[in-house]
């Protein structure tokens, strides 16, 4: 089998423990893109806060992100947009209501900008992990219906022992229309229903006439968990959540230890591999 497209989630999966790609990881992934086989970031990520990963991998051309568990791909070079699944600015508005009606802190990302209610506790920890501008706005159900903005993603944080509880209540509500998911401890993620990283890795494979049997998928966490389905060998890193260990056909070194690297290696650049 040849592969011919390499998606990989960034956070614990490409990038170590102190969110960098290694030299190993970085010499497999440019040894198969310069073999021809595209190479494609899959993160939660925006697009302003995970370009540069993509540039310090130095290849040629201008190479697309998925961003924002899927709603995204923009190209890094040009910033053109490929494909943009936002949500719908009435049930944006509906969402950021109930969360407010919880008292939740909620984040809202239109144009790769965020935007939030107040500054305080919850967003000097996002500020401080993601280094990201924060714009106050005052209420952000109002400001979503004063503006009509369809945004891209919807985070709520919350660190009271709720999120799981928080999480139920939207799916109840919403649960159809919207894609929910807890990407890390305290951290809800919400996007379109067709927004996931599965599914808008399929549509560009499409676009780009790739099989999906030529697709490999890394990933760790419950956002890459229709990614690693989707693709025709997907693998989990060993520091994946249990459930994308058990749906990987593969699994591989940790994110500290150039999980990534080990298999582009293998079914990538071996060519005795292939011989096989």
């Amino acid at each position: 089998m040849r592969f011919r497209l390499i998606a990989a989630d960034l956070d614990d999966t490409l990038l170590d423990e102190n969110s960098k790609i290694s030299a190993r990881n970085k010499d497999a992934i440019r040894k198969a893109v310069d073999k021809g086989v595209r190479f494609i970031i899959a993160t939660g990520r925006m697009f302003k806060t995970s370009v540069s990963y993509l540039d310090d991998l130095e290849l040629d051309g201008d190479c697309p992100l998925i961003n924002y568990h899927g709603a995204l791909i923009k190209k890094a070079k040009s910033r053109q947009i490929l494909y943009h699944q936002p949500l719908n600015n009435e049930l944006a508005v509906a969402v950021a209501e109930e969360a407010e009606r919880k008292g939740s802190h909620v984040s809202v990302f239109i144009n790769d900008n965020l935007y939030i209610s107040e500054e305080n506790q919850y967003s000097q920890y996002y500020q401080a992990l993601t280094r990201v501008e924060l714009q106050p706005v005052g209420k952000l159900s109002s400001f979503l219906i004063g503006n009509g903005a369809k945004p891209t993603k919807i985070s709520i944080i919350c660190w009271d022992g709720n999120i799981d509880g928080i999480e139920a209540g939207l799916k109840d509500g919403f649960g159809e229309r919207l894609s929910i998911l807890q990407s890390r401890p305290y951290f809800l993620e919400i996007t379109d229903q067709k927004a996931t990283k599965g599914q808008t890795l399929r549509w560009f494979a499409e676009q780009e006439g790739i099989k999906q049997e030529e697709v490999i998928a890394f990933g760790d966490g419950y956002n890459d968990l229709d990614m690693v389905k989707f693709a025709g060998l997907g693998v989990a890193v060993s520091n994946a959540r249990p459930a994308v260990l058990q749906a990987a056909d593969l699994v591989t070194a940790s994110n500290n230890e150039d999980g990534v690297a080990e298999v582009i290696e293998k079914y990538v650049l071996d060519m005795s591999f292939h011989q096989e």
